[in-house]
């Protein structure tokens, strides 16, 4: 996707979904393309009163001045300590116990625990499903976002199970 469509549909969700928190992940730019899309997504975020994640290295916020890092679970299981300052927020995606375990460790704000449902990004990975996902919400001890098949109309059902809310990326990017 260009550049200038990628800020536009970033806009119109920040305006038209009042989307608050947005994670920047883009692993199909080098460096200084992700970089300049970072540093055009913060200001927007900011202009619209959103929070932005920076999808990669902790060391991203030298560079970009963003509200935090967003780990993978493979980085995640990496670290033996928080990589970022307590004034930045840290997360991470997790899919099970341990990694949920491993993130309290490392100090992480909230995570996002998927799949919950089978998506078209990772057909071959097992669904949690609803009684599973609940299950490890209620011993992650942070707030959980549900990813994997999230739409806008699974947020309360995400809530009564007891998720801070879902994250989607196609029920919001179109």
């Amino acid at each position: 996707m260009d550049e200038a469509r990628f800020d536009a549909f970033l806009e119109r969700a920040l305006r038209e979904d009042n989307i608050r928190l947005v994670q920047l992940r883009a692993k199909q730019l080098d460096e200084a393309a992700y970089l300049a899309r970072a540093q055009r997504a913060l200001s927007l975020c900011r202009e619209h009163g959103a929070r932005l994640l920076l999808n990669g290295e902790p060391t991203l916020l030298d560079q970009i001045d963003a509200d935090g890092i967003h780990l993978t679970s493979e980085r995640l299981m990496q670290l033996e300590r928080r990589p970022i300052a307590e004034s930045k927020w840290l997360s991470a995606s997790t899919h099970n116990q341990t990694q949920l375990t491993q993130a309290a460790v490392l100090g992480c704000d909230f995570v996002s625990l998927s799949p919950l449902r089978t998506t078209p990004s990772h057909p071959e990975v097992a669904p949690l499903g609803w009684h599973d996902f609940q299950q490890l919400v209620e011993r992650a001890g942070m707030p959980v976002f549900a990813l994997g098949g999230m739409t806008r109309f699974d947020a309360n059902h995400a809530r009564a199970v007891g998720a801070q809310g879902i994250a989607s990326i196609r029920d919001f990017w179109k």
